[in-house]
């Protein structure tokens, strides 16, 4: 088959920041399938270009065999303030559009387009109506509801156009892929779509990375030159934006200073600098910021921690959401510090992986923390059940090639 994806926010394997979409498409190409990927110029969380994409409009990558991505401008105003993120949105929107129409030739068996931002909806239509070529939708977070719970989106106009044009999109996609099974019970009861027109393929574990890393990686050694050999470590792995809220791993480790434990905060976003500067006019030693790498590296340092947290703001909207980093730290062995609830909450705990920790409650936190501390053998426990339980029903592998049959039913 050739397959268009259109994904704002697409990163190669070895490139920082999500990888959900490198890895299915990765599979796919070794299956013979050709896929080709708009993308944008723009790492969201820095909301600024890498040095190869500056004053280029276009540029055309083959990372894989199989694969080529083309990479379409983005404005950089995109964590300036509201009018920038929209601009850059709509940005992507226009040269998105003219590159899936004049600089990519052929036709294309199917369309893929993830969302969020929503608004990429708009590049699938135009070229779907054009090339005669259904589409696929896919759900990766509810969108616009996430962007109102956070404050991303106020203007009540843009909000009831962002209803209609979700609506619009689910009436003409072929099919609505979802990552959580909330998304799909809010699909059904909320939005009035059928369910013959969900599919069910989630987020999941990259096994193909860690499995040697898990048998084979020199921990120790890591975490001497790392200097935290004699630190009780707990991980972050993600965006630090407004929607992570990881203020309150710092109310956390404020509270926890007569301990070894060590945060280690790993990744960018808009609100990483204010971080670091409230984490100093705390004087929190005990709290460590490092800034984006790429997977394998990732894995490393996650190997090297004690434990993983997964942290978002608390509002009913991330209740729907499973967070990615979860598991990198199951196919890691780590257990989970689950600071959202809803269906990651459900998940560590039918896993018996790790612990719900009530979002924005520093105190639970601390006292989840301190248990852990008393009990070692308790997270050896959980870290090798979440090992098998996402082995068993999270493997990205077996999840890409389930996707690609869905995919061919479609067409």
């Amino acid at each position: 088959m050739r397959i268009l994806l259109i994904h704002q926010y697409y990163n190669g394997i070895n490139e920082p920041g999500g990888s959900r979409w490198s890895e299915i498409t990765k599979t796919w190409s070794e299956l013979e399938n050709e896929i080709v990927v708009l993308s944008g110029m723009v790492d969201y969380t820095q909301g600024i270009k890498r040095d190869i994409y500056k004053r280029k409009i276009f540029l055309k990558e083959n990372p894989e065999k199989n694969i080529i991505v083309v990479r379409c401008h983005v404005s950089e105003a995109y964590n300036v303030n509201f009018l920038g993120r929209l601009w850059a949105y709509f940005s992507f929107v226009f040269s998105s559009t003219f590159a899936g129409l004049f600089k990519i030739s052929g036709k294309f068996d199917i369309i893929i387009v993830t969302s969020p931002p929503l608004f990429v909806g708009i590049t699938a239509y135009i070229i779907s109506l054009v090339k005669r070529t259904p589409f696929i939708f896919e759900i990766r977070d509810l969108w616009p509801e996430s962007a109102i719970d956070t404050g991303v989106l106020t203007n009540k106009s843009l909000i009831k156009f962002a209803y209609w044009f979700e609506s619009f999109l689910y009436k003409k996609a072929k099919l609505i892929n979802v990552l959580t099974p909330a998304f799909k019970q809010n699909l059904i009861e909320k939005k009035n779509v059928s369910e013959s027109k969900i599919s069910y393929i989630p987020n999941a574990a990259d096994f193909s990375l860690t499995e040697s890393l898990v048998e084979n990686f020199d921990v120790k050694a890591y975490r001497k030159s790392l200097g935290i050999d004699n630190n009780f470590v707990i991980v972050y792995v993600g965006a630090h934006g407004v929607a992570n809220h990881l203020v309150q791993i710092l109310d956390t480790a404020e509270k926890l200073t007569d301990t070894n434990v060590l945060f280690m905060l790993i990744g960018d976003g808009m609100l990483k600098q204010g971080l670091i500067n409230d984490a100093q006019n705390r004087n929190l030693k005990n709290v460590r910021f490092i800034d984006s790498v790429p997977k394998k590296d990732i894995f490393k340092y996650i190997l090297a921690s004690d434990m993983g947290t997964s942290v978002l703001k608390k509002n009913d909207t991330f209740k729907t959401v499973y967070s990615n980093k979860t598991f990198d730290y199951m196919s890691c062995k780590k257990p989970i510090l689950m600071a959202i609830d809803g269906v990651s909450r459900t998940l560590v705990e039918e896993a018996e992986a790790g612990v719900f920790v009530e979002p924005e409650n520093a105190f639970d936190f601390e006292q989840k923390i301190r248990y852990y501390l008393n009990n070692p053998q308790i997270a050896i426990k959980q870290g090798n059940n979440g090992y098998v339980y996402a082995k068993t029903y999270f493997d990205r592998s077996v999840l890409a090639k389930k996707y690609i049959k869905i995919v061919e039913q479609c067409i």
